[in-house]
């Protein structure tokens, strides 16, 4: 696959929720039910300040900002854990186009990687379930790099697995923070479309590369040039 994006690219990393699978939703659902449950009212910007967090950030945020929830931080992580589960094993679709994408990659020669905010349990059973854990060369999360988007660490940690230096690394990701920390890993970044964070477009194109509606655009060269 012959184009602007991909010259002189030797792996591609994605991150998970709303990049590679339509997932977003679940942690929209899980919130909602959580702060149901325990009578919780939720903050001002609570979604925006968590973006790019970790599994275990967003789990310390929780308790900082709900001084009432009487849980540890390992409790907290375990209920989302049950809560989100089935879903990621059976009601979360891949984004259009991207096992072709992937596919292609792989027989370019490309090293195909993951660099993920989510747990590593959840992210290798839904990898299982939608069959694909044989397409990615190494899968990294926040929580093992030691910090969460827009920290560069996860998508080093990612481009260190994968030997391959972060300039020739191409990132795929679906949120400011995310996008912010390909960049800041001095990688270029393709913005891409996620009904969940539609309303920051304007944002996510003043911070990336490139930017698609899904990953056809890329064959079809119908991707945007920032």
């Amino acid at each position: 696959m012959t184009t602007e994006m991909l010259r002189d690219i030797d792996a591609v990393i994605f991150d998970m929720d709303g990049t590679l699978v339509d997932s977003m939703w679940i942690w929209v659902s899980v919130d909602e039910e959580y702060l149901e449950k325990y009578q919780l009212t939720e903050p001002e910007n609570f979604h925006e300040d968590m973006e790019g967090m970790s599994y275990l950030e967003v789990a310390r945020y929780y308790h900082r900002v709900f001084p009432t929830l009487s849980m540890t931080v390992e409790e907290i992580m375990d209920e989302w854990h049950e809560m989100a589960h089935d879903k990621y094993m059976h009601e979360v679709p891949l984004k259009k186009g991207v096992r072709e994408f992937i596919e292609a990659m792989r027989a370019e020669g490309k090293k195909i990687g993951i660099a993920t905010s989510n747990s590593r349990e959840l992210v290798d059973d839904a990898l299982k379930a939608l069959e694909i854990s044989d397409l990615f060369d190494t899968v990294k999360t926040s929580g093992e790099a030691g910090a969460g988007k827009p920290a560069p660490d996860v998508y080093l940690l990612a481009a260190e697995a994968l030997h391959t230096e972060p300039s020739r690394c191409l990132v795929f990701e679906d949120v400011p923070a995310g996008i912010m920390a390909g960049k800041n890993a001095g990688m270029k970044v393709c913005a891409v479309e996620d009904e969940f964070s539609a309303k920051l477009g304007e944002k996510k194109r003043m911070l990336a590369d490139y930017y698609i509606q899904d990953y056809d655009d890329i064959k079809r060269e119908a991707y945007e040039v920032l």
